[in-house]
């Protein structure tokens, strides 16, 4: 049995049916039964309950072979930091709980940052307590996945694009960073987990097809979108954070991602291993931008 965290979400369904089609017995977790439905219907196991709560997490996990965690977040939700920290406590309390051994946990890159990194900073606290954990017994075994930034993000532009005729966003517009399909990082996620080949808590990266600006993004959406002539332009400041919070970030939220959005323009989030092919993924970001443009003209 394989426990699927966050399974109605945008990487944890795709496990879910992965493992499914290896022939694997799947508990699929999320908060609402009624999303769930569609993964019984598929074969699945399902329980809905509250990620931040540890017995019903431990509950689950309770002689499960292996598990994929993650911290899912509310953009609207105020209490991000507060929010992130009570999930990954719950998290590492039911893997102890349980007995569970072996987890897959999405993170991200820059999580070797000590700082200026924002809401990467929770993803990187969670590394450390999947650590704390792995050294404890050398049989418990973690692994975290740092992905590249989500070419998801990208349908919160759509409708800056519709009203304003650009794209704007805090990121500095020329400088190249690794963008993944979350589809990609589910592939990864469920090789792994059946494969289960790491030891002790290990770190691999998922850089996306290749590394591209927001301006050359910004382009090529623009091109599938009958806007050949799209704009990026990069918002700083205070015309930043109001720009997130109208478009439904919490405040707290919001801030955290302008410091992310810095520090990467500043080149200081970068992989640790280089691109190669383990870490080099199958979505390029013009076939993604076919999705994106769909959802654009359905708007």
């Amino acid at each position: 049995m394989y426990v699927v965290m966050g399974a109605t979400g945008r990487t944890g369904h795709r496990i879910v049916h992965h493992l499914l089609q290896a022939g694997e017995r799947v508990l699929a977790l999320g908060r609402s039964e009624s999303r769930l439905a569609p993964l019984a219907a598929a074969g699945a196991q399902v329980r809905a309950g509250e990620q931040t709560d540890p017995a019903f997490l431990a509950e689950a996990f309770r002689g499960a072979t292996a598990a994929y965690t993650l911290l899912p977040y509310e953009l609207s939700a105020p209490g991000y930091d507060a929010q992130q920290d009570r999930q990954g406590e719950a998290i590492v309390e039911a893997l102890r709980r349980s007995g569970l051994r072996e987890v897959v946990a999405l993170s991200s890159l820059g999580a070797d940052l000590a700082q200026g990194t924002g809401p990467i900073m929770s993803m990187r606290r969670q590394e450390q307590r999947l650590r704390a954990w792995a050294d404890e017994d050398a049989g418990r075994n973690a692994l975290a996945l740092r992905a590249g930034a989500f070419m998801e993000n990208f349908y919160g532009s759509l409708e800056v694009i519709k009203a304003f005729g650009f794209n704007g966003d805090a990121f500095d517009a020329d400088y190249p960073l690794p963008m993944i399909a979350a589809r990609d990082i589910a592939d990864a996620a469920a090789g792994a987990l059946l494969r289960r080949d790491w030891r002790g808590l290990s770190v691999r990266e998922l850089l996306g097809e290749r590394d591209l600006s927001y301006a050359q993004a910004t382009r090529i959406l623009g091109e599938r979108i009958g806007l050949p002539e799209l704009a990026y332009v990069r918002l700083e400041g205070g015309d930043a954070l109001d720009a997130l919070v109208q478009g439904g970030f919490a405040p707290d939220l919001a801030a955290q991602y302008v410091e992310l959005a810095h520090t990467i323009s500043a080149g200081r989030v970068r992989s640790l291993e280089g691109r190669n092919a383990g870490n080099t993924t199958a979505t390029s970001f013009e076939a993604f931008a076919e999705e994106l443009a769909q959802a654009y003209r359905a708007m």
